[in-house]
């Protein structure tokens, strides 16, 4: 966990000396270095029945947290927009800039098969689930029909596509590769230099306590247990199943973030646990790591 704090904190320093646009760093990890890195994955590595494991297991833990999060808020009678504003702080987790490179330092190149595998396909559920909820928690009413849209402007998508398509027909890219790599290896310490600097930009103000209590106690301590729980279901080997836990052990997606700025949905109490979690599982996500083992 040190090497992985240490470059969130060189992104947070920058960004409170500095006060660079985050945006535009946001933008480049992932439009231009991480679909590199996700074509390179699928490029070199065999599509098996494992896919289609991943996707159960994901669709399963999100359906699983929706249900949970939505009886919480019908006992608690809170309001449509505190639940979707819920959802997304608690449904989805941080495998982009927190999970794949927890997983490279654990276990590296071949536990880092997985977690791009796991990072594109929750791209794919946060661009249609997590932009659905956020349209719908929205107090300007904008219609779920922006995820389409959404998914159509995620380049990983096409990187994954790509590099799919050109493993089945064994397309030879010769030295090609070596500039591929370039671009690949890259994509790591910018997306998690990236968080360190959008963590710099969040403050805990005017937060529902409550809310921002039962959405950290679902991304860090339930989430795990439910991705066990899962997971003990898959014909899938023990590596892979660790995995899957740890990843569903990480904390709040920072894109959430952006989707309920954007949408204006419980903003406030997204962005603390965005921030409140990724502080607390420096504590929690140790623990399920050596759980797991």
């Amino acid at each position: 966990m040190l090497p992985i704090f240490f470059v969130f904190a060189v992104g947070y320093a920058a960004q409170s000396l500095l006060k660079l646009n985050t945006a535009m760093i946001s933008k480049l990890a992932i439009y231009i270095l991480v679909p590199f890195l996700v074509f390179r994955t699928f490029y070199s590595q065999t599509i098996d029945s494992s896919f289609m494991y991943f996707t159960i297991f994901l669709l399963g833990l999100c359906c699983l947290s929706i249900s949970i999060i939505t009886l919480f808020t019908k006992i608690l009678r809170y309001s449509e927009g505190e639940r979707c504003g819920l959802i997304l702080s608690s449904a989805f987790m941080n495998n982009g800039n927190y999970g794949t490179p927890l997983v490279l330092f654990l276990f590296g190149s071949e536990g880092m098969k997985v977690a791009i595998v796991l990072m594109v396909l929750q791209q794919l559920l946060m661009s249609t689930i997590g932009v659905y909820y956020a349209a719908k928690g929205s107090p300007y009413n904008v219609g779920g029909i922006h995820a389409a849209g959404q998914i159509l402007r995620m380049p990983m998508i096409y990187g994954a596509i790509l590099g799919i398509l050109c493993n089945w027909m064994s397309i030879p890219l010769g030295s090609l590769m070596k500039g591929i790599d370039f671009i690949a290896d890259a994509a790591i310490p910018v997306i998690m230099i990236a968080l360190g600097m959008q963590l710099a930009n969040m403050t805990v103000k005017k937060v529902n306590w409550k809310i921002l209590s039962f959405s950290i106690f679902m991304r860090l301590m339930l989430s795990p247990v439910l991705a066990f729980l899962l997971v003990a279901q898959l014909p899938l080997d023990n590596l892979t199943k660790q995995i899957m836990v740890i990843i569903a052990a990480t904390p709040t997606a920072a894109n959430t973030t952006m989707y309920a700025i954007q949408f204006r949905v419980q903003e406030n109490n997204v962005s603390a646990a965005t921030l409140m979690s990724t502080v607390l599982s420096l504590v929690t996500v140790p623990a399920v790591i050596y759980l797991t083992r």
